[in-house]
């Protein structure tokens, strides 16, 4: 005798309109990438070669988006602007997701007094803002890439610890974790072998959509003043550089790199987005 299942079709085709979007921010996503690793080769010019003389000249058959009110060309900027844009977010992903999955693995597992320590810890960094603590870093430390992502890997790590915690808890009640217990498998081997990898693609998840705002809070440094040196292309940087050339009626310079913050942003929370909604039908 069989069962036939029915399924919503309202749901269906909202999933099967979806399926376009991911498709072209996944694209998205991989040409920023691949464009920010093949900068250095793409670029037209020297991102920081000044040309005074031909400052906040429009699209020409030289510089096909013009260049800034250095004269710098726009679009080598831009490309090698990718490459920074995207390190930062890199940097704190990886580090607040390691540092995250440790913590929340370890509070998870042992319990007790360690559990309720480290959870706590974690709660008071959400009590303070991640941009004020970039500010307050920067200003110690100073410009540059470093001090910003490590105060926002820092802001971040909580978001992931709280998850992986929650994902620890709910693996240890199934059976496969008691039966490795059963057959001598320390706590160490079962979290690295079996745990931590099947948590893995939920993690992955919310780790693409925290790049995507990461590259946001580091873009608003740089446009602060506080992220990278002045002569770095970063797309941040170039929106701060841009706004001169607004005020002589030259937008492009400041209005492209916002432009592909935006949606760079954008293609990184709908993949990550759709990962997740993957992950959350792969489970039920």
């Amino acid at each position: 005798m069989s069962t036939t299942v029915l399924r919503r079709p309202g749901l269906a085709r909202l999933r099967t309109a979806r399926a376009p979007l991911y498709h072209l921010c996944l694209g998205l996503v991989a040409v920023v990438v691949l464009v920010a690793v093949l900068a250095s080769w793409l670029a037209p010019y020297d991102p920081n070669a000044v040309d005074l003389g031909n400052a906040l000249a429009g699209p020409s058959g030289d510089h096909l988006i013009g260049v800034d009110a250095a004269g710098r060309d726009t679009l080598s900027r831009l490309m090698l602007g990718a490459r920074t844009s995207l390190l930062g977010p890199l940097g704190v992903v990886a580090f607040s997701t390691l540092a995250g999955v440790a913590i929340g693995v370890t509070a998870a597992w042992r319990g007790g007094w360690l559990d309720s320590v480290l959870s706590r810890s974690t709660e008071l960094v959400f009590a303070f803002p991640g941009m004020l603590l970039a500010i307050l870093i920067v200003a110690v430390y100073g410009e540059g890439l470093i001090a910003p992502v490590i105060a926002l890997a820092i802001a971040y790590l909580p978001y992931v610890s709280r998850l992986s915690r929650s994902l620890v808890l709910a693996e240890r009640s199934r059976p496969y974790v008691e039966a490795h217990r059963v057959q001598g498998h320390s706590g160490l081997q079962i979290c690295l072998r079996h745990i931590i990898p099947g948590i893995a693609p939920v993690v992955l998840a919310q780790s693409t959509i925290n790049f995507g705002y990461a590259l946001i809070d580091l873009a608003g440094l740089s446009f602060l003043g506080l992220g990278v040196p002045a002569l770095t292309p970063d797309w941040g940087r170039m929106v701060f550089d841009g706004q001169t050339a607004i005020q002589h009626g030259y937008p492009l310079s400041a209005i492209l790199p916002c432009v592909a913050i935006v949606l760079t942003v954008v293609a990184f929370n709908v993949v990550g987005e759709r990962w997740a909604d993957q992950v959350a039908r792969r489970d039920r």
